[in-house]
């Protein structure tokens, strides 16, 4: 919406606020996960996050990206003594005129692109045949990507829970299944690992959860928890033996713990990195090329956010049900 003169001459700023129901009510799975595909394969302006220390172990982190037609910043408050320690803001403005736009809930746009983001990704990395997902980590990020996971791969005929706390994983499983999504907790994380093909982890540990001798020939890797160097999700022995795909080279390497640490180790090669989603989705030969080459490979997505994902999610919001025909 663009600013108005009012009577005394001030300009009149309208512009509309967008709740996490309506933010999600906007973001189809399918016309999301196309409009993420579009905007890694065209690109845009994405400087790298930056934080900024409030006081104490408050910090505000901002995450700008812009294109043609809009510019977005995210917003991010991390406040431990806060009754919600994260909390998000996506602002919107208007490329050409600057001219404020729209105001998203944050939350809702990282829960929904990043859980899209990675059933693209598996859409390239996992096998055509998958059939069954695990979510590690019961918490506030995992209900959506099983749902996204789901609704990107229709195929899916289990997907299991597992966490540190069984009545977490028995709660989400249930509201899954409430959902009618086959979902079910498990305990045995060894044997769950084992029986996926999609293992999916969305973890704060600071520690391997998953380890490379429990995975099968075969499966694909979700690392989405991990965002910072000291944590880890998957051992060395995992990502030794996989081909891996970031979201992009210059946030997961330089923050992503799961591949730093090995890396300036020496014990994974740099080679075994072999793109980003931009490289993924720059067209069909470049898909075919970097993703899965055989039914026994194993494949490693790993995730630490990117402001070019919010940028797209809030576009398609802003644009309206028009942009994109409803799946």
């Amino acid at each position: 919406m663009m600013p108005t003169l009012g009577r005394t001459g001030f300009v009149l700023i309208v512009m509309r606020v967008y709740s996490a129901a309506e933010v999600h009510a906007a973001l189809p799975w399918e016309p999301l996960a196309q409009a993420l595909r579009r905007a890694f394969a065209l690109g845009a302006a994405v400087p790298l996050r930056h934080a900024h220390p409030l006081s104490g172990a408050d910090t505000l982190l901002l995450m700008p990206a812009w294109d043609e037609r809009v510019v977005i910043t995210k917003l991010v408050t991390v406040i431990p003594s806060a009754a919600h320690t994260v909390q998000a803001t996506v602002l919107v403005l208007d490329r050409a005129s600057g001219a404020p736009l729209a105001v998203l809930d944050g939350e809702a746009v990282t829960l929904r692109r990043t859980a899209a983001t990675s059933a693209l990704a598996a859409r390239a990395l996992a096998r055509d045949d998958a059939q069954s997902l695990l979510l590690v980590g019961p918490g506030r990020l995992a209900a959506w990507m099983a749902r996204a996971h789901a609704a990107l791969r229709p195929g899916l005929r289990r997907i299991a829970v597992w966490g540190r706390r069984p009545p977490a994983a028995a709660a989400l499983a249930a509201e899954l299944a409430a959902e009618g999504l086959p979902a079910q907790a498990v305990t045995g994380l060894p044997a769950a690992v084992a029986a996926s093909d999609i293992v999916c982890c969305a973890t704060t540990s600071s520690e391997p959860v998953v380890r490379g001798d429990w995975i099968r020939p075969g499966t694909h890797l979700d690392l989405v928890g991990g965002f910072t160097r000291t944590m880890r999700e998957v051992d060395d022995a995992a990502l030794a033996r996989a081909r891996i795909v970031v979201d992009t080279f210059a946030g997961a390497l330089a923050e992503a713990g799961d591949l730093v640490q090995p890396l300036e180790r020496g014990v994974l090669a740099r080679e075994r990195i072999v793109g980003e989603l931009a490289d993924l989705w720059r067209d069909e030969g470049a898909t075919r090329r970097l993703g899965r080459q055989s039914a026994d490979e194993v494949t490693v997505f790993k995730s630490v956010g990117t402001a070019l994902e919010d940028l797209a999610a809030a576009s398609l919001v802003v644009a309206g049900p028009s942009a994109s025909p409803t799946p």
